[in-house]
């Protein structure tokens, strides 16, 4: 079965950190560039960070810029987004999907979402 597969989130502290991954299944993540999203019930779909197939150039938005970073390892099949000084903002499901192109609209295959709750 092709899948991507995430994990990592969890109930954290403020101030805390977490580390989601986002595995393929089924097929090899090499040509595919990576975006991370998130989302709340009821709310429109934000696009937090991006990484090329080389894993050479990212893209991080703002509200996250400086706290979160993405990195690929191509040899697990696996892209990773550390979540560093988490804040309660930050509390949304984490989605990752993978397409063609760097930082598009356009994508082949979506994970099922892992929750992310900053609280104290």
């Amino acid at each position: 079965q092709l899948q991507l597969v995430e994990s990592g989130g969890g109930l954290v502290q403020p101030g805390g950190s977490l580390r989601l991954s986002c595995a393929a299944s089924g097929f090899t993540l090499d040509y595919y560039a990576i975006t991370w999203f998130r989302q709340a019930p009821g709310k429109e779909r934000e696009g937090v960070s991006c990484i090329s197939s080389s894993g050479g150039t990212t893209y991080y938005a703002d509200s996250v810029k400086g706290r979160f970073t993405i990195s690929r390892d191509n040899a697990k099949n696996t892209v990773y987004l550390q979540m560093n000084s988490l804040k309660p903002e930050d509390t949304f499901v984490y989605y990752c999907a993978a397409g063609l192109e760097y930082c598009s609209s356009e994508f082949d295959y979506w994970g099922q979402g892992t929750q992310v709750t900053v609280s104290s």
